[in-house]
């Protein structure tokens, strides 16, 4: 009899967690759904009105979509501002300044992590304190050092600004990881006679190279959407960024919504396009990137 009793109240108590298990999954589901649509409702008020003529932008307003999509704003803010020759500077810097920040950032980590440096807390300390100085602070002094070293109004200046500002957080990111590096790996590799490069070449970088992706995507990001260094280290039109072009619509363009979120459109969309295309390799790095 307690054999018989016991089964309903067992089904019964599967049933209600099942339930509870299913309004929770429901629920997280619901905000994640409201996170993503928060998310994407600028890019879509970008999409909407940058199709529009302004006559249709007053007649139906904002949110609604265009009856008859207009490529007009998007093409003169192209050639306006020469938009291909600004992508390709941008291409340039967010593509080579992630390549130096990883460089030397995992040469760096590397020597803190697995080499075991002395004072590696106190190395770690003025790295944190590197990548959290304001950009206004340091906007003068590579002003000046662009200046005389002859590379103001050089797109190879912002390259090596970038580097070598990202590798501070690099630096950081990438030594945490590695100072949980396993020993025992390290220890068999030594025992079969490997050297110190070929550890770091053929055992290190490879398990690291899922963390190493994840910090590129960031920094390709972060450096294709910088602007305060580029504004004041390149001035001449030929040599500017995607990022500074969105400052062209400051002028002639401000009475006219349309135009302006057609620039936003043309801005926004390439870093959202690298983003979409690395996702996996960003999630695949984010499960897989801590070395245990």
């Amino acid at each position: 009899m307690s054999a018989l009793t016991e089964t309903p109240t067992k089904t019964k108590k599967n049933k209600l967690e099942l339930k509870r298990r299913t309004a929770a999954s429901w629920f997280i589901f619901g905000a994640l759904l409201l996170v993503v649509i928060i998310w994407l409702f600028p890019f879509w008020m970008a999409i909407a009105n940058a199709l529009k003529t302004k006559e249709e932008f007053v007649a139906s307003g904002p949110l609604s979509f265009p009856k008859h999509p207009y490529l007009g704003h998007i093409s003169k803010f192209w050639g306006d501002v020469n938009f291909s020759r600004k992508l390709l500077n941008s291409i340039i810097v967010s593509t080579l300044a992630p390549l130096i920040s990883i460089f030397l950032s995992f040469f760096s980590a590397y020597a803190i992590g697995i080499g075991k440096v002395r004072g590696k807390t106190a190395i770690l300390g003025l790295f944190m304190i590197a990548f959290t100085i304001p950009q206004e602070a340091m906007v003068y002094p590579l002003y000046i050092a662009a200046k005389k070293l002859g590379l103001y109004d050089n797109l190879l200046s912002i390259v090596i600004i970038f580097g070598v500002l990202q590798s501070a957080f690099g630096t950081y990111l990438l030594s945490s990881v590695l100072s949980e590096f396993p020993e025992e790996i390290l220890e068999a590799a030594k025992i079969d006679g490997a050297s110190s490069f070929k550890i770091m070449r053929s055992i290190v970088f490879p398990l690291l190279m899922p963390t190493l992706l994840v910090l590129a995507t960031f920094l390709f990001i972060w450096d294709w959407n910088e602007f305060l260094i580029p504004l004041v280290l390149l001035p001449s039109n030929d040599h500017q960024t995607v990022a500074l072009s969105m400052a062209y619509t400051t002028g002639q363009w401000t009475s006219d919504p349309t135009a302006r979120a057609a620039a936003a459109l043309l801005g926004a969309t390439p870093s959202i396009i690298f983003f979409f295309v690395f996702q996996r390799t960003l999630m695949r790095g984010v499960t897989m990137g801590s070395v245990k």
